[in-house]
């Protein structure tokens, strides 16, 4: 399902309207549409806030910090059901509407990873969750069958065939150990990254779709991310340095497909064209020495990062040039910047 020369958006759009977003990720994405974030609405609406609705057994409440476990339903919780089910209910009916039911077309819907959800979240207490490895396990439990379960819930509503794609921008700080606790006093250790892995693994195995892995770090942690079992990697291709050829060629190597952000998530100073977009792509695969035909058989496109914080005619613009190029890929893989 997750096919080279595709073009797909990371998740978030600008504005509160989830019936005039979901048909517009339709409308411009046909090959493949995403569940639509809108985090302008707020509490509960936001990347983290969003998996309450997703969770088995676990919720959240607010704080001044951002959200914690709570023991019993908040309004926090309920916020985040009511909103995920408007969600659900938008692009439903404009699936309907676009005559899309029951024809086995692809969707992807995203979720925050349990690794940035444990770095993010507090315990009842204050820690984070990450401090309490039962915690992290249960977490991620709860985690893999809400996934699994809100899939299996689009695939009753839409006919259609799911990608999970699991954001993890606070891969790199669990890693490295530079999350801070409640004081200076609560220190976090860094997380071993066999123990990161298992933790990956766990979610993902349980899975009866395609992972999408994505970060928007700016220093993608690349070597960390091929070694997973996701079946695709994506980050923002202007994160890439030297350093992070050889492993971003091991993983196109493997035969894992990679999403790039190449379309920029803001206007640019200067009108651009879908060849400015491709380029840097082009120069990439030239670079690490792989056939510019990979860019049909391995690469998607996306924007750079989520559009939430996009003017909207930008949004809009930026999912025609992703498309665009996604386009160019597969009917001229060959195709020069020169």
């Amino acid at each position: 399902m997750l096919v080279g020369g595709t073009a797909t958006g990371i998740g978030s759009w600008p504005g509160t309207d989830p019936r005039e977003a979901a048909a517009t990720i339709i409308g411009e994405l046909p090959v493949l549409p995403h569940l639509v974030e809108l985090p302008e609405r707020g509490i509960g609406a936001d990347m983290i806030g969003r998996v309450s609705a997703l969770l088995v057994d676990l919720l959240f409440d607010s704080t001044t910090r951002g959200y914690r476990l709570a023991p019993r339903p908040t309004g926090v919780s309920r916020r985040a059901r009511d909103l995920m089910h408007a969600d659900l209910d938008a692009i439903e009916e404009a699936w309907e509407t676009a005559g899309l039911v029951g024809s086995g077309q692809v969707v992807k819907i995203q979720s925050a990873g349990p690794l940035t959800l444990a770095a993010e979240v507090e315990l009842p207490g204050g820690h984070r969750i990450l401090t309490d490895s039962g915690a992290v396990r249960d977490l991620s439990e709860s985690l893999a069958e809400g996934l699994a379960r809100h899939a299996a819930e689009i695939r009753k509503r839409l006919g259609a065939e799911v990608i999970i794609q699991l954001d993890e921008p606070q891969l790199n700080t669990v890693l490295d150990g530079s999350l801070r606790g409640p004081s200076i006093l609560n220190t976090i250790r860094a997380l071993p990254e066999p123990e990161a892995l298992h933790i990956l693994d766990t979610v993902i195995a349980a899975q009866s779709a395609p992972i999408l892995l994505h970060t928007c770090a700016s220093r993608p942690p690349l070597a960390t991310l091929g070694r997973t079992a996701a079946a695709a990697i994506s980050f923002d291709a202007s994160t890439i340095t030297t350093a992070g050829l050889d492993a971003l060629g091991e993983i196109i190597d493997s035969g894992k497909k990679v999403a790039l952000g190449l379309t920029p998530s803001e206007p640019p100073v200067a009108p651009i064209t879908w060849r400015d977009v491709a380029e840097p792509a082009v120069r990439l695969i030239d670079r690490l020495g792989f056939p510019r035909s990979t860019l049909a058989t391995q690469i998607l496109v996306t924007p750079a990062c989520g559009l939430a914080a996009a003017p909207l005619p930008w949004a809009r613009k930026a999912l025609a040039l992703t498309t665009d190029v996604a386009r160019a890929f597969v009917e001229d893989p060959e195709w020069s910047p020169e």
